[in-house]
């Protein structure tokens, strides 16, 4: 059974995302550590005599430089270990090709999500439960992993390392210069959207040319507006899309109407450089955009707030989650097994996860690790106070392709369908995938 929608409790001390699924942000171009910008040399050649080799995948593009600097540390510490690094746009696909095959890389660095449950119900990832460094993460971050083991399992075949926040990203500049503040609830929403439109602002830049972009109003909208124990039910059968998510996408089409023209044919990379020059005032998107903003612009005033989606401020959360998980194959052998704990070890150590976070603009869920930087002091805290929803999608069964849906939804907009019959067909053709995908 999966969990609801889930205010926790986290106890945080602020330390941050597609992903394979959108919530947890994935470039739409592809990157590979031997290519990648800014990957050292060492981290492709280095240890060449080394007596273990390991793979480590990752399937982040954003996160594929840091990771490289972290193998350099690494392997600089522990000569007898070469680890290659892997970093696929199209992550999800290429790894259950390599699971198919029992080609499964000793190392995988991926989000907390369904892909994640797929491949530990395949029974490859090994058990890090009883491993010493398991007390250096955050338990809050480790019930969310047992939340998507197969039956709740409560075993760690990965361990949370960074988390994420998705919400409303915006250019402090134009809010100051359209004379708007922070939304609280929706109807001050639409209010600083009307405003900024009048000021002769765009108000929103959506990329919805990479479909997963679609995601992350639907990810804050849905953990807040349907009953809470909605993703438990409809795994059950006990309740539908429709009827539950009318609102959502009502409240999903109004943003549309306040996008630039040609939102459904402007990609992830180039609406992150439009973003960032002052394009519009705001992107519904994830703290893992931040870094790509900033590559562009380096002085852009950036800052996040969580997606008001109801007009009882309480009931807002931020979106948050487990965007990067470590976890080990049980296909390599001891040596590879061993050398890959002592990799996680390393990542773990307080200097190095801050390094990580500091670069990725997220959170740890290292313990007594802290994110400090302002460009994500909006919903620090939020975060820091609980007020957090996990990624809905997280909980959805892997097959059940919601960004793609989310994507024709859009292009219906665009198309002029009626509203009305948009929501309709798009909720049951939520349901009728959703209960296709929905097998043991």
């Amino acid at each position: 059974m999966m969990m609801g929608k889930r205010f926790l409790a986290l106890g945080l001390t602020v330390a941050m995302t597609g992903s394979l699924l959108a919530g947890c942000g994935s470039a739409g171009t592809e990157s590979s550590a031997g290519a990648s910008a800014g990957s050292s040399e060492s981290g492709r050649s280095g240890n060449e005599n080394a007596k273990v080799e390991l793979e480590l995948f990752s399937t982040k593009t954003e996160n594929a430089d840091i990771l490289q600097q972290m193998i350099d540390g690494f392997m600089e510490k522990n000569p007898d270990i070469k680890i290659t690094l892997t970093s696929e746009s199209d992550a999800a696909t290429v790894l259950k090709t390599r699971l198919t095959k029992n080609d499964v890389p000793e190392l995988i660095a991926m989000g907390g999500d369904s892909n994640y449950t797929e491949l530990q119900s395949a029974g490859v990832l090994l058990d890090l439960s009883g491993e010493d460094f398991i007390s250096e993460v955050q338990s809050a971050y480790l019930e969310m992993l047992y939340d998507v083991n197969v039956d709740k399992e409560q075993k760690a075949y990965g361990v949370p390392y960074a988390t994420n926040a998705s919400g409303v990203l915006y250019n402090e500049d134009l809010f100051a210069q359209a004379g708007v503040e922070v939304p609280q609830t929706w109807s001050e929403f639409q209010d600083v959207v009307i405003k900024l439109q009048e000021a002769g602002i765009t108000p929103f830049e959506l990329t919805f040319a990479d479909s997963w972009t679609c995601l992350p109003p639907w990810n804050s909208m849905a953990p807040v507006i349907p009953a809470e124990n909605f993703t438990d039910e409809r795994k059950e059968g006990k309740t539908a899309f429709t009827g539950t998510h009318e609102e959502v996408l009502e409240k999903y089409l109004w943003l549309l109407d306040y996008a630039q023209d040609d939102f459904m044919g402007t990609t992830y990379t180039d609406g992150n450089a439009a973003f960032a020059n002052g394009a519009a005032a705001m992107m519904i998107n994830g703290n893992w955009a931040i870094s790509e903003f900033l590559n562009t612009n380096p002085d852009m005033n950036v800052n996040m707030f969580a997606f008001p989606s109801v007009d009882e401020a309480d009931r807002n959360t931020v979106t948050s989650g487990v965007d990067v998980l470590l976890a080990v194959s049980n296909q390599g052998d001891e040596a590879q097994q061993e050398a890959a704990k002592e990799f996680i070890r390393y990542a773990l150590t307080p200097e190095v996860a801050q390094s990580y976070i500091d670069d990725q603009f997220a959170f740890s869920a290292v313990n007594g690790v802290e994110q400090k930087n302002e460009t994500v002091s909006g919903v620090s805290k939020d975060i820091a106070n609980g007020k957090v929803s996990n990624f809905p999608d997280h909980y959805y069964p892997n097959g059940f392709d919601l960004s793609a849906i989310l994507q024709q939804f859009a292009l219906n907009k665009v198309d002029g369908m009626d509203d009305t019959e948009n929501i309709t067909e798009t909720l049951q053709s939520c349901d009728e995938q959703y209960d296709a995908a929905n097998v043991e």
